[in-house]
């Protein structure tokens, strides 16, 4: 039982601290480890191809000292040989000595550079593999840079996404907030107008709304016989009634003049 809450609490936990967690700074937070292991990796790289470097130099040294130590047991048994040709047994002693002492440092000279070769064999291979490893975790570490810019490019466009679902929801924000939303002030707009509608739909119907239209056909009559006063002064006859079903004729289709 002990267990089961405890792996609760862990997952909980684990929860709580993922929707903390900033995406900006754990992306970042990859591409430091990933920097960091490449260099590492590096460093681990170089180390085995400087020994690589470092074999191949004592090969070259074993080498020499073979070649040299060849000359000098061939030196030392000529003069041996020509020693004992001479009749001078001490001299070719001393020689065919030489020559044995020098013919001891060969071999070890020659096992040296034998195990040499060994070692360079296994660290040419070492050492590219090293590089392959380097290049790989390198073309990964650009494909992760290249990735962490488009995980970039995606928060960013989830951030606007986000503002943009704020601006939209206090918009349409319910009744009580600080300012009002579209929809109130829509509803009172409408409320206004159909106020108004009403008012003056009951105006039309009382003694006040036929006042009104008295007002307005005694207006209309003041303003018809000011025209007609205007066109005696003017000496002009009273305007042609034309049909109610005929059109006026445009300039176009009016007669021409006598």
């Amino acid at each position: 039982m002990f267990k089961k809450w405890w792996n609760y609490i862990k997952a909980w936990f684990t929860k709580k601290s993922n929707e903390v967690m900033d995406p900006e700074i754990e992306i970042e937070q990859a591409i430091q480890d990933a920097q960091k292991k490449d260099q590492q990796l590096r460093n681990q790289a170089a180390q085995v191809i400087a020994h690589r470097t470092q074999v191949a130099g004592d090969l070259e040294d074993a080498a020499g000292d073979v070649a040299e130590a060849k000359e000098l047991a061939k030196q030392a048994l000529l003069k041996a040989d020509a020693a004992s040709k001479a009749g001078n047994a001490a001299d070719a002693q001393k020689w065919n000595a030489a020559a044995s002492t020098v013919a001891m440092r060969l071999q070890a000279a020659q096992n040296t550079e034998e195990m040499l070769r060994k070692q360079l064999t296994l660290a040419d291979e070492q050492s590219k593999k090293a590089k392959e490893a380097v290049q790989a975790n390198a073309a990964g570490v650009q494909q992760l840079a290249a990735k962490r810019m488009e995980l970039l490019g995606q928060l960013e466009a989830a951030k606007m996404q986000e503002k943009v679902n704020d601006a939209m929801s206090s918009m349409t924000a319910t009744v009580g907030q600080d300012s009002p939303s579209l929809e109130e002030v829509e509803n009172k707009i409408q409320a206004r107008m159909a106020q108004a509608s009403a008012k003056a739909e009951l105006d039309a119907s009382t003694g006040e709304g036929a006042l009104a239209e008295l007002r307005k056909s005694t207006m209309e009559l003041e303003a018809s016989a000011t025209l007609d006063s205007l066109r005696a002064e003017l000496g002009l006859g009273a305007p042609a009634e034309l049909p109610a079903s005929a059109p006026a004729p445009s300039p176009e289709q009016a007669p021409p003049s006598a």
